[in-house]
C-alpha cells in the first residue's frame, strides 16, 4: 500500500525513523519519503546512509504548526514519532515535554487535516497506560488527541490511530547500549534500579513491522498493542555479562516496577486478536466502525472484564539465551 505514496515521519532521524526508512526502501517503492526533524546534524548523518532520490530532509519542529503544515503538503501517510521521551528529563523539564508531546501532537493533527492526509499513526508507549510520570501523562494526552481527531475530521478522509508498545531493544538512550558501554569501560557491577523490575521487550524491526501492518488494519480511533514478551532486568544483565554482580540503585523519578499496555480500567474497550490487542475509543465515533473486524478481515473478541496486560504478569518471558540473541542484533 506504500508504493507510489508520499510518506512523512516526524522525529525521523531517531532509531525508529531510520529503521522505518530502511524497511520502506527495501520493501516498497514510495513516491517520496520526508524526514521531518529539528536536528540538522542528525539529518546530515542520515543522508549519508539514505541518499535515495525519493528522500527529502525537512528541518522543523512539531511545536511549529506552520512548518509542520508546510511539510505535509502532498503527503498521504504520516508516522508521528517525534517526542521527548526520557523519563527523568521530563520530570525536571515538564513544560518542555508538554510543548513537544501534547502541543506538538495537536499541531500534527491540524496539519494532517489541513492537507487532507489519508492516514496518520502516532507512536505511543506503555508508560501512557496508568501513567505515574510526566512523559507517560503527556503521551496519554497525545493518544486522546489522536483518537478524538477522527471526529474532528468530519467529511475529510483523514483517519488517525495509535500504536502503543514497550521498550525497544537497543534504541538510543535505552538500557542495553548503556549496559554495553559500562561493560566496555570495565565496570565490576551493573546498576540495577530494582531486581524485581520487568519490561515489555520488542525489537526495532518488530516495532516497524507492527506499524506497517496497522496502516493496513486501521479504521481510525484504535490503539493497537502488540503481543510481545517480557523480560526480567536481572536476566538482561546476565545476558550481557554472565556472573557480573549487580548493584541496586533504586527506582528513578517517575519509574515503575512493571509496565502496563492494556489497563484493567479499559478492559471493557479491549479486543483480543491473534497477535495483538485493540483498545477501542471510549467516545462515540461519528464513523461507527466495527472494530471487532479490521480492514484486513481479521476478527477480534472482547477480553474478560478486569483483564490487564502487564509486563509483570505476562504469559511469555524471554530467557537469558533469548535476550542474549536479541542483544547481539541491537
Amino acid at each position: 500500500m506504500f508504493d507510489g505514496k508520499s510518506i512523512l515521519i516526524t522525529g525521523g532521524t531517531g532509531s525508529f525513523g531510520k529503521k522505518y526508512t530502511e524497511t520502506l526502501l527495501k520493501r516498497f517503492k514510495p513516491k517520496r519519503l520526508v524526514i521531518f526533524s529539528r536536528d540538522e546534524m542528525k539529518q546530515y548523518e542520515m543522508q549519508q546512509t539514505f541518499g535515495d532520490p525519493i528522500m527529502r530532509y525537512f528541518i522543523g519542529d512539531v511545536r511549529d504548526v506552520e512548518r509542520v503544515t508546510q511539510a505535509m503538503r502532498g503527503i498521504d501517510y504520516v508516522i508521528h514519532a517525534a517526542a521527548l521521551k526520557i523519563v527523568p528529563t521530563a520530570e525536571y523539564n515538564p513544560m518542555e515535554c508538554i510543548k513537544t508531546n501534547i502541543h506538538g501532537a495537536q499541531n500534527v493533527i491540524e496539519a494532517a487535516l489541513e492537507n487532507n492526509v489519508e492516514k496518520v499513526i502516532a507512536l505511543s508507549t506503555d508508560k501512557a497506560a496508568n501513567p505515574i510520570n510526566l512523559y507517560g501523562a503527556t503521551k496519554l494526552a497525545s493518544d486522546k488527541l489522536f483518537v478524538a481527531a477522527n471526529n474532528i475530521a468530519g467529511s475529510r478522509q483523514t483517519r488517525f490511530s495509535v500504536v502503543r508498545y514497550g521498550n525497544v531493544v537497543g534504541s538510543r538512550g535505552s538500557v542495553v547500549p548503556f549496559f554495553k558501554q559500562l561493560i566496555k569501560d570495565g565496570v565490576t557491577t551493573l546498576p540495577i534500579t530494582d531486581p524485581r523490575m520487568t519490561r515489555f521487550w520488542i525489537t526495532l524491526q518488530q516495532g516497524v513491522d507492527f506499524v506497517l501492518k496497522n496502516f493496513e488494519r486501521m479504521h481510525g480511533g484504535e490503539i493497537f498493542v502488540p503481543k510481545i514478551p517480557s523480560m526480567h532486568i536481572t536476566d538482561l544483565a546476565d545476558s550481557l555479562l554472565p556472573g557480573m554482580r549487580t548493584n541496586k540503585i533504586g527506582i528513578r523519578p517517575g519509574e515503575k516496577l512493571h509496565e502496563i499496555m492494556c489497563p484493567a480500567d479499559d478492559s471493557h474497550l479491549t479486543l483480543e486478536f491473534e497477535d495483538h490487542y485493540v483498545i477501542m475509543p471510549s467516545i462515540q465515533m461519528f464513523h461507527s466502525e466495527p472494530y471487532s473486524t479490521n480492514i484486513l478481515g481479521e476478527k477480534g473478541a472482547p477480553v474478560e472484564q478486569g483483564f490487564e496486560y502487564s509486563s509483570g504478569s505476562n504469559k511469555r518471558f524471554l530467557s537469558v539465551d533469548e535476550l542474549r540473541e536479541l542483544n547481539d542484533q541491537a
